[in-house]
Formats: C-alpha cells, sequence, structure tokens
C-alpha cells in the first residue's frame, strides 16, 4: 500500500530527478557519490511508496508521467531551498540564480530578450532558453524542464499559473518578384503550387492559413528554415511565400523586399505560465516579461 503523499522522502526523489538529467543510473550514482545499487534502490523504494512505475528503463532513462510530477517537484523543492539560503545570507557559494524558460522561436528573435534586459542585475540571474514552438512548450513545462514557459495555451499545466501576454500578429507576405511570378490570380489558387517557407516538419502556420482560404493546405513545394531570423529572410529572398511575424516583417515591407499577400493578418495568443512557487527570482522574470509584452504584442 503506498503512503501518503507528504511522507515522500526527499532524498529519494532529489535521485529520482538524477537518474533522469543523468540519464542513466550509473552517471547518477556518479554525480550523487553513491553506488548503482543505492540510486536503484531508492528509485525502487519510491516507486513502491508511490505505486506507480517512474521510469522508463530505456537510454536515455525518461520518466513516466507519474515520475515527470515527482521531476517537476524536485525541481521545485530545489528552486525553494535556494531561494531559503539567500533571504537567510546563507548562500556562500556565490553561484548565480538560473532560470530556464521555454519560449518560441518569434518572441525570442522580436521581443523577448527585451524583456529579460529588464530584470534588474543585482538580482544576479542567469537564464536559460529553450527554444520550442509555442504550441509545445507547456510540455517541457509539464516534464519539468523548466519553470516557466510562453505558450499558446491558456489551460495551466498542473502546479502552474497562466496569464495572457497578448496576440502575435502574422502576416502573409513573399517578395514583390515572387508574388509577380507565382500569383497572379485568386489568391487560395495560386498559392496551392507555390512554393512555402515553413520552420520546420511540425511548423502547421502556413498549411493553417491555407485552411482559412478553403483549401486543404500549401503547397508540397516548401523549404524548411529552422531560425525566425532564417524564415523572414528567406521569404524576403523570395524562396517562397510564409508567415512574417508583424514586428519582423515591417521593416522588410517598408524597404520594398516584402508585399503583403492578403489584409487579414493572424493573430496568435501568447500566455505566460510559471511554477506556483513563491520564488523571488521567477516573480521579478514574471514582472519584466508581462510589462515587456504590453508593449510588444497586440491587446
Amino acid at each position: 500500500m503506498s503512503s501518503h503523499p507528504g511522507d515522500l522522502p526527499l532524498d529519494q526523489v532529489r535521485t529520482l530527478l538524477a537518474v533522469v538529467d543523468e540519464g542513466t543510473f550509473d552517471a547518477a550514482a556518479a554525480a550523487l557519490h553513491l553506488t548503482p545499487s543505492a540510486v536503484s534502490q531508492r528509485v525502487k523504494a519510491l516507486e513502491q511508496r508511490t505505486g506507480r512505475v517512474l521510469l522508463q528503463r530505456t537510454k536515455p532513462v525518461r520518466a513516466t508521467e507519474s515520475g515527470e510530477v515527482l521531476v517537476r517537484l524536485a525541481r521545485q523543492v530545489a528552486r525553494l531551498e535556494r531561494d531559503a539560503y539567500a533571504e537567510l545570507g546563507l548562500s556562500t557559494s556565490g553561484e548565480p540564480t538560473r532560470v530556464s524558460v521555454a519560449v518560441n522561436a518569434d518572441s525570442l528573435a522580436t521581443w523577448f530578450l527585451g524583456a529579460l534586459t529588464r530584470v534588474p542585475e543585482e538580482m544576479r540571474l542567469c537564464f536559460e532558453l529553450r527554444r520550442e514552438d509555442e504550441d509545445h512548450t507547456a510540455a517541457l513545462l509539464r516534464e519539468g524542464l523548466v519553470m516557466a514557459a510562453v505558450t499558446s495555451s491558456p489551460d495551466p499545466v498542473p502546479g502552474c499559473s497562466a496569464r495572457a501576454l497578448g496576440r502575435m500578429r502574422y502576416l502573409p507576405a513573399a517578395s514583390p518578384d515572387f508574388a509577380a511570378r507565382y500569383l497572379d490570380g485568386p489568391l487560395p489558387e495560386v498559392l496551392d503550387e507555390a512554393p512555402v517557407v515553413c520552420f520546420d516538419r511540425r511548423d502547421d502556420f502556413q498549411d493553417g492559413f491555407m485552411r482559412r482560404l478553403g483549401r486543404g493546405g500549401a503547397s508540397a513545394l516548401r523549404h524548411y528554415v529552422p531560425t525566425s531570423e532564417g524564415f523572414a529572410e528567406a521569404v524576403a529572398a523570395g524562396m517562397g511565400w510564409g508567415m512574417v511575424p508583424e514586428a519582423q516583417a515591417d521593416p522588410l515591407l517598408r524597404a520594398g523586399r516584402l508585399v503583403a499577400l492578403d489584409a487579414d493578418p493572424v493573430e496568435v495568443p501568447l500566455y505566460w505560465q510559471q511554477w506556483k512557487l513563491d520564488s523571488p527570482a521567477l516573480a521579478t522574470v514574471a514582472e519584466a516579461v508581462l510589462s515587456a509584452a504590453t508593449g510588444a504584442l497586440r491587446h
């Protein structure tokens, strides 16, 4: 029979986190200065206590859905411990506070870095940014890999809070030469066969725009350019049409390097999700992000 959740031994939870982070029981044992047998026994004891399988014994080891809950707990406890030591003036290592955030490429390329510069230097924060599509950043939160995320989901991940940031606007655009060559006719029909630029193979944005026009999706003639700046430059260079963030499209439109294909832009709502912790570091970052989003995004 499993024990009450309040009885979870933190040494076992931390050991589970080490196995997930290090990828193998042997590597976790080395990191914790334990024997592999001791690491295995702690994990087994935690699985018996919770009545759940917590790890997939693969290479590298991966947390199960139940294991992800405890991995997230371990990271949150570590964060609270560091904050408590700092408040007590007992932090003697001099190490800065590390804040991990998942953010989509377009936000990273346009407004998000400006938000981080608003964080006071005396906070001594170091940022670890994970680039991920806004539809998938919440998964990194759920797995406990990041403390906060810019996401398209308004539904909070368990243990997290969610706040609206605003809407990021995208313009369907192409270079003037590309438009003259491929887009002479009704837009839905000509875009069916026109080359298109996509961010990566998970990028469904251009296909979604075509579905709005009543078509099945964008052309099979597609280029994959997996950086936000590279994507906008590929469209401006005439490789294909694409959905370009307004902040990147505006100067290219003014310079005559892009033309808008449709008068009706597409807006993607963005949200800030973070752990529900009373952490000064997280609170400061959230305040900076929300302030920057107020000026950068549509409301």
